[in-house]
């Protein structure tokens, strides 16, 4: 997106990015079809902080791993790298809790679902 009236990406965007590279990694893992998965996952707590500016049109690039895995949910945390600088630009974190895409109802997470998480959470956390 273009930069806003202060020079750089709204914060917003931040935002968009974390989404993107979740979304992203779940459906490169063949763990989530964003039209027919059965379990849908909804943001239900998100964070970040800013270090530096991330401007159009810079290159961003982003780590994700797995901080908490629960029953039916996750906390995903998020760095954002501005070109090929290794400072992190910002820095956050959201949870999604998984639920039945038609009831809305928190269920467990499915098994391909839990593995692809899984291979992402660092050993001891959980």
């Amino acid at each position: 997106m273009d930069n806003d009236v202060y020079g750089h990406v709204n914060n917003v965007v931040y935002y968009s990015f974390f989404d993107t590279v979740v979304n992203q990694y779940l459906i490169e893992q063949g763990a989530l079809d964003i039209e027919t998965s059965t379990v849908v996952g909804l943001v239900v707590e998100t964070q970040c902080s800013y270090f530096s500016p991330i401007s159009f049109p810079d290159t961003v690039h982003a780590g994700l791993v797995v901080a908490r895995l629960g029953t039916s949910s996750v906390r995903y945390e998020i760095g954002l790298f501005r070109g090929d600088s290794p400072e992190t630009a910002a820095r956050g974190h959201f949870v999604h809790v998984y639920v039945d895409r038609e009831s809305r109802r928190p269920v467990p997470l499915p098994p391909r679902l839990h593995d692809a998480l899984a291979r992402i959470l660092p050993s001891g956390a959980g």
